[in-house]
């Protein structure tokens, strides 16, 4: 995706907006008109905050089966965009929703975008990369086709080392840096990406002293 890319966007612009608040409208019209809970209006309840996806288990959650979500495929509700993850054509097409994609085909309720993923959405890097990171617990195993395009990382990640990107779970920048440093990303891009992340205030002062050392101790 050449063309553009997705750190160079705005978290939310106005188009995207007024047309996303057009079909959320839709949906509650016609549920307010069916007079019941849907299995459609209930995963669009996960959907509204996942980029218009939505998966098998979040819907096996709410008691929705195979079933259902098959007859939603076949009206045209749903369409099935990876193994076991399924997304409302309705909802407006964006760059950001590979990155979305990505972490919830994992089917990890813990994975988040990382390494050099999280320094290309930040903006504080000149990084390019090939695949998209993503990190998941050190004890989870993903055995499932469609994960080429994925880089994948098993670390134990703690709470504050977790953020958000266009409502995607991101490593914050301090943690993509870190993580980065111990991967071996060229230098001069990783401290480009502190000093960076510093003058967006994505990266303290503290940190910004302590990746520095970390990251010219790499060289000793």
């Amino acid at each position: 995706m050449a063309p553009v890319r997705a750190g160079r966007r705005v978290d939310c612009d106005a188009a995207t907006t007024t047309t996303q608040a057009s079909i959320v409208s839709w949906f509650r019209y016609t549920f307010a008109m069916s007079g019941q809970v849907l299995s459609r209006d209930e995963l669009w309840e996960v959907a509204a905050s996942q980029r218009g996806f939505v998966t098998a288990r979040q819907a096996a959650e709410r008691r929705i089966g195979k079933t259902a979500m098959q007859m939603l495929v076949q009206r045209g509700t749903l369409e099935r965009v990876a193994f076991g993850v399924y997304r409302f054509p309705r909802y407006p097409v964006d760059d950001a929703d590979r990155y979305m994609l990505a972490v919830l085909w994992t089917r990890a309720p813990e994975a988040c975008l990382s390494h050099e993923t999280a320094l290309d959405v930040y903006d504080i890097s000149d990084v390019n990369p090939n695949l998209i990171h993503v990190t998941v617990g050190k004890g989870r195993r993903l055995r499932r086709a469609g994960g080429e395009g994925y880089a994948l990382h098993h670390e134990d990640l703690a709470p504050e080392q977790i953020g958000w990107w266009q409502e995607i779970p991101t490593v914050t920048a301090a943690t993509a840096i870190a993580q980065c440093i111990a991967g071996g990303t060229p230098t001069y891009l990783l401290r480009q990406a502190i000093e960076n992340g510093h003058a967006q205030g994505r990266v303290t002062t503290a940190q910004r002293d302590e990746l520095a050392t970390t990251l010219e101790a790499r060289h000793e």
